[in-house]
């Protein structure tokens, strides 16, 4: 797969690439300069099938199910900071990590997830300094046994709840440890798996355990220099087919109403439904959200990012919007079918491509076509954006970022798999 084109055959494309983006009114090298501050939160449990170490071989449960079985799979702490490196170096760009609770190193010893401490993730706070990474946050309300009846935080059980809320108080410490440590603030984003397979006689109920419950954990107030709370709705999921307590209409009333950040996630809703319109309705009433990238197909399957419409439209939301530095863009997908580590390639560039064709537009033309009314016009242009040559600039961005041009990433991703890879047993 390794291209034969020539650095000086990439500046001569991207030449002519510049030059008919300066004509619609585009500077590339400004669009160029705006995509290398971003930096996309890579989910790390696209490594290891949202495994994590607390409980080496067990079964992945709450709603979760990773399909297949491709050999190479990260088996420790160390294994999976590996294969994250060999992605980071064929990403353009400087980026972050998205963390599990479940991926605490614990020193072999078994330590409940209401315990755990900032001690517990040292070594990931050490390589994310060493990296240039900034590191966020997840509480994992899953795979456990006071998870199997499918309530956490919104659990009629009182024990449980109490369980639960105390395991993300420990999450939100540990998500303010890592921004103080490492300069940027943590998002500290709170899913659960809550909900009825059937339809429920009782609907409200839930709803208002779960706000005593996030009451409870955001009680104290950290500093948002440090650790930035999320929480994040779903439509439906395995288990919860009916009913999830945890809907768009409660996080986004709470949200409002305590001014978290809110988790918008590609998959969580209808399969005929985007997210890109949500970004404005949202971002009016809070001050920033948070974005997981993600590709649903028919249902809430977390596919690898593709360089989709969807893609494309929310994109094109946050750049025409002015909200990148309001939103904060992570992957959320696991495909266990295919090389892990191309998995992270492919949807981390396919992101980052979106983004570049975003802010490759003649924003300020098309904004005064449609406060003029000519509507047409505007149509028109926006058509003939899609035909520009955005692949070229591309090209020349992975060049001046030392990464692979093209789909010469490709070869290094098969020789770290024959070197790396394929010595791990399944």
């Amino acid at each position: 797969m390794s291209n034969n084109i020539t650095e000086r055959q990439i500046e001569q494309a991207y030449t002519l690439a510049r030059e008919r983006y300066t004509a619609t009114g585009v500077a590339t090298e400004q669009a160029l300069e705006t995509l290398s501050a971003i930096s996309l939160s890579l989910h790390c449990w696209q490594g290891d099938d949202v495994g994590g170490f607390e409980s080496p071989g067990g079964e992945l449960g709450g709603g979760l199910a990773a399909t297949g079985n491709y050999p190479g799979k990260a088996r420790n702490a160390d294994e999976l900071r590996s294969d994250l490196d060999e992605a980071y170096r064929l990403i353009p760009g400087t980026h972050r990590l998205n963390l599990h609770a479940i991926y605490a190193e614990t020193g072999g010893s078994r330590v409940a997830r209401d315990a755990l401490r900032p001690e517990h993730f040292v070594s990931w706070v050490d390589w994310a300094r060493q990296n240039g990474h900034g590191l966020d946050f997840n509480p994992t309300l899953f795979s456990h046994p006071l998870a199997e009846s499918g309530f956490t935080l919104s659990s009629y059980d009182p024990g449980v709840r109490r369980f639960w809320i105390d395991h993300c108080l420990a999450c939100r410490e540990i998500g303010a440890f890592f921004g103080q440590a490492l300069g940027t603030a943590c998002v500290t984003n709170i899913w659960i798996p809550d909900g009825f397979k059937d339809s429920p006689a009782d609907r409200a109920t839930p709803r208002q355990i779960l706000k005593e419950s996030l009451d409870a954990i955001l009680a104290h107030k950290f500093d948002r220099r440090y650790n930035l709370d999320s929480v994040e709705p779903k439509l439906f999921g395995i288990g919860s087919e009916s009913y999830v307590t945890g809907s768009m209409e409660f996080y986004l009333g709470y949200a409002v109403a305590n001014q978290t950040l809110l988790c918008l996630d590609a998959g969580h809703f209808h399969p005929t439904e985007g997210i890109a319109d949500k970004l404005s309705a949202v971002l009016i009433f809070l001050d920033e959200v948070l974005l997981h990238v993600s590709r649903g197909v028919r249902w809430d399957s977390d596919h690898v990012v593709t360089l989709t419409d969807e893609l494309q439209a929310i994109a094109q939301e946050i750049v025409r919007g002015d909200y990148l530095s309001r939103v904060h863009i992570g992957l959320d997908y696991f495909d266990a079918s295919i090389n892990r580590v191309a998995a992270w390639v492919i949807g981390a560039r396919n992101t980052l491509r979106a983004l570049l064709v975003a802010l490759l537009e003649p924003i300020e033309q098309l904004r005064q076509l449609e406060r003029a009314g000519d509507f047409g016009a505007r149509l028109a242009l926006m058509e003939e954006q899609k035909s520009l040559p955005f692949g070229a600039v591309w090209d020349y961005y992975c060049l001046k970022q030392g990464v692979p041009v093209g789909a010469g990433w490709l070869d290094r991703v098969r020789e770290y798999e024959k070197k790396e890879l394929s010595r791990r047993e399944r």
